[in-house]
C-alpha cells in the first residue's frame, strides 16, 4: 500500500503530521468520491444528487424547505436550487411553495426517485463495505471518532486562520 507522499510524488518530507494528515484525508475523500461516482452515474445522477433524493426520502410525505435540505447535505453546495432544479428536470424531484409561508419552498422526492434510490442504495452500501471493509469493524468506529473530533475542530477554529500576525 502506498502512501500519499508517494502517490502525489512528493519529495519533501511534510511540514508536520498534521499536514500530511490533512493532504492524506483531501486525497482519500477525492478517491472515495471519485469510486461513489462511478455507482450512481450510469443512473444518471451525481453523488450530491443523490444526497438530496436520500435526505427527501427520509423526510416523506412533508417534503422538506430548501434551506433545510442544503443544511443537510453531506457537502455543502451554494447552489442547492440549481441542484434542485435539475432533479425536477428528471422527474426525480417535485417542489411546491409552502402555503403557510410562500417565501419557502417544499421539496419532495417522487416515486421515479423512490425506484431509483431502490436500485442504487444496494450498490452504494457495497461500495462502503468494500472500501472500508479492510479496516475491520473496531478500526471503522474509531475512524468514525477521529473524523467526527477533526471536522468538530474544523468547524470550532477561528476563521482568520490565513492571517499570521505581523
Amino acid at each position: 500500500m502506498r502512501s500519499v507522499k508517494d502517490k502525489i510524488r512528493q519529495t519533501r518530507p511534510f511540514a508536520s503530521p498534521a499536514g500530511e494528515a490533512v493532504v492524506t484525508l483531501l486525497r482519500t475523500a477525492d478517491v472515495l468520491r471519485r469510486r461513489l461516482s462511478e455507482v450512481v452515474e450510469p443512473h444518471g445522477i451525481t453523488v450530491q444528487q443523490y444526497n438530496v433524493l436520500r435526505i427527501l426520502r427520509g423526510a416523506g410525505s412533508e417534503g422538506l424547505p430548501t434551506l433545510d435540505v442544503a443544511a443537510r447535505m453531506i457537502e455543502t453546495t451554494p447552489g442547492i436550487t440549481r441542484l434542485l432544479e435539475r432533479l425536477e428536470k428528471k422527474r426525480l424531484v417535485r417542489r411546491r411553495r409552502c402555503p403557510e409561508d410562500r417565501r419557502r419552498v417544499l421539496c419532495f422526492a417522487t416515486p421515479a426517485a423512490s425506484r431509483l434510490l431502490a436500485t442504487v442504495d444496494g450498490p452504494m452500501l457495497d461500495a462502503g463495505k468494500t472500501f472500508l471493509g479492510p479496516l475491520g469493524a473496531n478500526h471503522t468506529r474509531e475512524l468514525i471518532v477521529l473524523l467526527n473530533a477533526a471536522r468538530h475542530s474544523a468547524t470550532t477554529a477561528p476563521e482568520n486562520l490565513s492571517r499570521r500576525p505581523c
